[in-house]
């Protein structure tokens, strides 16, 4: 249509890219978060796959896909710092957590781009499965401690122990009670998302706790070197100490350019996994702590714990530059300072030199009405052998006033002439 803007069907798309799977118990599926910046390669692997399958080969641009393999469903997703990689599997099951498509060729899985920080294997028991006792649960879950809930206003039950087992993999349990397909499908990306943003935000943990331990040795240099200020006694103490606060200052801004954006992604993680929690609409089962309790208890001070270095790291990057600010201006005052001084001193010599100048004046007024008084009586010695009667002592002293005073005035016009 005629005016629309060039970005509004992207823009609307955008709210429909992603569409949860359509899943009915019983499958399973695995799930798998890998680290990776190596997207070309995700997507050769992709083309690949489809190939082998007879599909359309992805378009190069693509962020998501999902595929219908025939026996099994692959669904893969690229995300700013990782991608996931969903293999679905439908049809009963003996064991929930054994492997899956054990009868075809997924040779590919091992050749998947990147680091793998999430593996879970996900069963969905289908309705009319009797309910396990807390023994049973302990049984399957390997005697971990299991967290659980009843979720999505009662139509499906949900069991984990947030391990990672022998098989490598994580375990979560689901127990149709009434749930429908679409239905199904988001509770199954929830739980795969909170437990990948679970295990992201807690990337942000190691790195808070190194630079904790290293934040305390800052701050106690930065205490140090502002006790200093005080005690400095000339401007070469001012300039030594403000290197030193300079360098604990480039110390502090590297480790703050290299945890900002993990700190930030832990923050953001943590509240999409809060946002996940409350979309499960948890209801708690008897002698089981809920998802939320779990994340509360167990991830929330990891989380607290970045946030509280971020903002020390914060406040220090503050101290230490107000701290440089005051130095600064202390050494400004001094520069100011020695300036007054200089500026005085150097009106105390032009002033000197003035009187001197004043007095080389006055001397050169006598020396050279000296000479020319000398000349006139020379010059009226000359006129008097010529047989003129004039008496040249009366001539040569009439001559002295106004021989000084053409001096005087000769060099004070020079004066004003060429003078300041």
């Amino acid at each position: 249509m005629k005016g629309d803007h060039p970005l509004r069907q992207i823009l609307n798309d955008e709210v429909h890219a992603r569409p949860y799977e359509l899943l009915s118990a019983p499958l399973r599926l695995e799930h798998y978060a890998r680290l990776t910046d190596d997207v070309a390669g995700e997507r050769a692997l992709l083309a690949e796959v489809c190939t082998t399958h007879g599909l359309e080969v992805p378009p190069a641009d693509a962020t998501f896909l999902s595929l219908d393999l025939g026996d099994f469903r692959l669904r893969w997703e690229r995300h700013t710092e990782f991608s996931t990689w969903t293999l679905i599997e439908p049809g009963p099951f003996d064991r929930p957590f054994s492997a899956i498509l054990n009868a075809l060729d997924t040779s590919w899985r091992e050749r998947l781009p990147g680091e793998r920080l999430v593996a879970i294997k996900l069963a969905i028991e289908p309705q009319g499965q009797a309910e396990r006792s807390l023994v049973e649960l302990g049984e399957l879950f390997a005697s971990n401690t299991v967290a659980g809930s009843r979720v999505t206003d009662g139509a499906a039950d949900v069991w984990t122990d947030y391990q990672v087992h022998d098989d490598g993999f994580g375990w979560i349990l689901v127990r149709d009670v009434d749930l429908r397909r679409r239905q199904a499908g988001r509770l199954v990306q929830r739980l795969f998302d909170m437990e990948t943003y679970r295990m992201m935000a807690l990337l942000g943990l190691p790195p808070a706790r190194e630079h904790g331990r290293e934040l305390v040795h800052l701050d106690g240099e930065l205490a140090d070197l502002t006790g200093q200020i005080n005690a400095l006694k000339d401007t070469g103490e001012e300039r030594t100490l403000l290197e030193a606060l300079t360098r604990l200052a480039a110390r502090i801004e590297h480790v703050v350019s290299t945890t900002n954006a993990r700190f930030s992604a832990t923050h953001a993680y943590y509240g999409l996994i809060q946002r996940s929690i409350a979309q499960l609409r948890e209801t708690r089962l008897p002698g089981l702590q809920t998802f939320d309790e779990f994340v509360e208890r167990r991830l929330a001070p990891a989380v607290r714990t970045c946030e509280s270095v971020a903002e020390r790291l914060g406040v220090l990057s503050t101290r230490v530059s107000r701290a440089s600010d005051l130095l600064r201006t202390r050494i400004d005052i001094g520069i100011a300072e020695q300036n007054r001084d200089l500026l005085a001193s150097m009106d105390r010599r032009a002033q000197l030199q003035l009187r001197l100048q004043q007095t080389v004046e006055g001397l050169s007024i006598v020396v050279l009405s000296y000479y020319g008084v000398g000349l006139i009586g020379y010059l009226v010695k000359g006129v008097k052998q010529t047989g003129v009667p004039l008496n040249a002592d009366l001539v040569t002293g009439i001559a002295v006033p106004v021989v000084i005073g053409l001096v005087f005035l000769g060099m004070r016009r020079l004066r004003r002439k060429f003078g300041p």
